[in-house]
């Protein structure tokens, strides 16, 4: 997955992983420039998902 997928539709992707993760909110989900891995790490630990994992959820939208 790169930066660009992620930056495209980013808000359409948010939406959908806060409805398929309830436990997710605005902030885990913040995109920032340079801080994508910074992101996903969170993800990973309030997911308890690894990393491939979450690229996986995140291309399945």
């Amino acid at each position: 997955m790169n930066t660009t997928v992620l930056k495209g539709n980013w808000n359409e992707q948010k939406g959908k992983l806060k409805q398929q993760f309830a436990t997710l909110t605005d902030n885990d989900l913040m995109l920032e420039e340079g801080k994508q891995d910074e992101m996903l790490g969170r993800l990973q630990i309030k997911l308890g998902k690894t990393k491939e994992e979450i690229h996986k959820i995140i291309e399945a939208l």
